[in-house]
């Protein structure tokens, strides 16, 4: 089978100012001296961290794979991405687990997926669209499935 594009993307972490999950580095515990010998030789490195990942295209992916089976939609989606982890932060494998917004970024909105009885990708509410929904805040965009809601229109 013929591997697509991959389903996400690495950001640029060494830019001033940006923030993707840091801190708790080894590097900034591994010296404490009110920590004894043996516990330091306990505390895992957390090697591999992966930082700054954006999953939009596996998102647009799976909502354009709405009412296709389960399995298949899977398989191409780990071949396509770099853990399983995040296929399972949007879809829920019971109908009665999913939400209908999955809350992905700082101000990022899109929609919940699950898999019905009969092993067919779905989402949680098809009714549910950026013009019915409100941001928490007026500071930021808001996003829900690529679209912008909340703001003013001039």
């Amino acid at each position: 089978m013929k591997r697509g594009e991959p389903l996400h993307r690495k950001l640029n972490t060494q830019t001033h100012g940006v923030a993707h999950r840091t801190g708790g580095d080894f590097r900034t515990v591994r010296c404490d001296r009110r920590m004894l010998a043996e516990e330091i030789t306990r505390l895992p490195m957390k090697q591999g961290q992966r930082r700054g990942r954006d999953y939009t295209p596996l998102h647009r992916f799976l909502r354009s794979r709405v009412g296709q089976p389960w399995d298949v939609v899977f398989a191409e989606a780990v071949g396509r991405l770099d853990s399983r982890d995040p296929i399972f932060d949007v879809v829920a494998l019971h109908p009665d687990a999913g939400v209908p917004v999955v809350r992905v970024g700082e101000s990022s909105y899109v929609s919940g997926l699950h898999v019905d009885a009969g092993g067919i990708l779905r989402l949680v509410d098809p009714g549910l669209d950026a013009a019915g929904m409100v941001p928490d805040c007026t500071c930021c965009t808001h996003t829900f499935n690529g679209v912008v809601f909340g703001t003013p229109s001039a």
